[in-house]
């Protein structure tokens, strides 16, 4: 029978005593440098992000680069699709814009890093995997995205830190929780409530949630207890976090 995050379910660890909020940057900073790119990453870590998401695909020769789209269109203007070109390819139409897993990896050292992996693509999560650990990285990765992407991430390295993304109101299957043994819930901020939050600590999970851009939603959510909360807008939610000591639940809920 499936179950809801928190209830009913067996924790992969131990909830830990309280401890500050983190603050996630959604792609980096992308209202002050295009998203996903090493500037951005700065930019973020320069306003006080605790950690950086990032989205990785793979080129058509199969490297990790990191970008959220398939294609190169909506930021990038070119009408392409990733998987269609090389890296080499890549790097030219794109003027060297668009980084490699591992030059993301180093523009990030040494904050946490989350890896979205937003698509079920075995090849691309296999990958992304062996970037890590040839990086020497992986203690400072979180692995979220797509709940079958997350599946190879935990075939291929058992010690993973993943946090399972959920974006709809149903119930999480026991089995997903057991295949994944996630440490994290990756919430869509609409779906968490106190009692979600507590739940989910009860049995040993971590909340966090995405992505909240409004200094309203971010004072709800750290008023609610998450554990963190991923924002395009870092500086400000930095504040907001600041503001209440870094503790999460200390704001009551408006």
């Amino acid at each position: 029978m499936a179950t809801h995050p928190g209830t009913d379910v067996t924790a992969h660890g131990a909830q830990a005593e309280a401890r500050p909020v983190l603050a996630i940057a959604h792609r980096g900073d992308p209202f002050h440098h295009p998203e996903n790119t090493l500037a951005s990453f700065r930019s973020a870590a320069d306003a006080g992000a605790d950690a950086v998401e990032l989205d990785v695909r793979l080129t058509r020769d199969d490297v990790p680069v990191v970008l959220h789209d398939a294609g190169l269109k909506r930021i990038w203007g070119h009408d392409r699709a990733l998987r269609e070109l090389t890296l080499a390819e890549v790097t030219e139409l794109c003027e060297g814009s668009i980084p490699t897993l591992r030059q993301a990896l180093a523009a990030t050292f040494p904050k946490l890093t989350l890896i979205d992996l937003p698509d079920p693509d075995i090849a691309t999560a296999r990958e992304a995997v062996a970037a890590v650990r040839e990086d020497g990285s992986m203690g400072r990765v979180r692995y979220c995205g797509d709940p079958a992407a997350l599946r190879t991430v935990r075939e291929h390295d058992p010690g993973a830190d993943i946090a399972l993304t959920w974006k709809l109101p149903t119930p999480i299957r026991r089995s997903l929780l057991a295949d994944i043994a996630p440490s994290w819930l990756n919430l869509r901020f609409g779906l968490v409530d106190r009692k979600l939050v507590e739940r989910a600590h009860e049995r040993g999970y971590l909340v966090g949630a995405w992505t909240a851009d409004t200094r309203r939603t971010m004072r709800r959510l750290i008023g609610l207890g998450v554990d963190a909360v991923t924002s395009n807008r870092v500086a400000v939610l930095r504040q907001e976090i600041d503001q209440l000591g870094g503790r999460p639940g200390d704001l009551l809920q408006g």
